[in-house]
């Protein structure tokens, strides 16, 4: 499973990058709006660090987001164009496939969405599932069902498990066969660490200096 770090943060990417598993980034117009640089600015530094980096258009009309999913695949090799699930966002998957620029769907909080944009020709799906444990309804039930119905056809479009709010996530969504899951900064720093390695570690460090007397 491939492992993306959700930020606009760039000094956040250069140090899960350093670690040497983070495979992309995935970022919107609210996070970059957040560290307060400019877009394009921020998505070319993160591509010097990973090889796949979600640039989501702002326009919600279709020549719009034509034009914009354009003009950002021009600016990198890594960018892949973000595109909301709307009518107009199938649109533009299908007109970014013919044009061999690479998409990905986000927004998505169906399984009907997701049949949409793979039929479309996204190359990625993005589901929401912390956004709809929020609502009520069950986040990784819908991926559960996405990867079910995936099995069934040879549809090329990966599966992104969006929204991720715990560690836990991360391992159902590896469970259920996702292809990639997009992880906060604040839950991606607590994947490696754990308790009892703590303990264990100063445990063999304190035992090696008895050794060394």
């Amino acid at each position: 499973m491939k492992l993306f770090l959700d930020t606009a943060n760039t000094d956040h990417v250069a140090e899960i990058a350093s670690w040497g598993i983070l495979d992309g980034v995935t970022t919107n117009p609210t996070l970059v709006a957040k560290e307060g640089k400019k877009f394009k600015e921020t998505v070319l530094t993160m591509c010097k660090y990973v090889p796949e980096v979600s640039a989501q258009v702002t326009a919600t009309d279709f020549e719009g987001m034509k034009k914009q999913a354009q003009e950002y695949s021009s600016w990198h090799k890594h960018v892949v164009v973000k595109v909301p699930m709307t009518i107009e966002g199938l649109q533009t998957l299908a007109f970014c496939r013919k044009k061999g620029i690479r998409t990905n769907t986000t927004l998505v909080f169906s399984a009907n969405q997701a049949i949409l944009a793979a039929k479309a020709g996204a190359n990625i799906i993005s589901p929401f599932i912390g956004r709809l444990d929020d609502a009520g309804q069950d986040g990784m039930g819908l991926i559960a069902e996405i990867m079910s119905i995936w099995d069934n056809y040879d549809f090329d479009t990966e599966v992104l498990v969006a929204s991720t709010r715990h560690p836990r996530h991360i391992v159902e969504a590896a469970q259920l066969g996702a292809h990639i899951c997009t992880i906060p900064y604040d839950v991606f720093v607590k994947l490696p660490r754990h308790p009892l390695t703590d303990i264990g570690l100063k445990k063999f460090l304190k035992d090696w200096e008895q050794a060394k007397k």
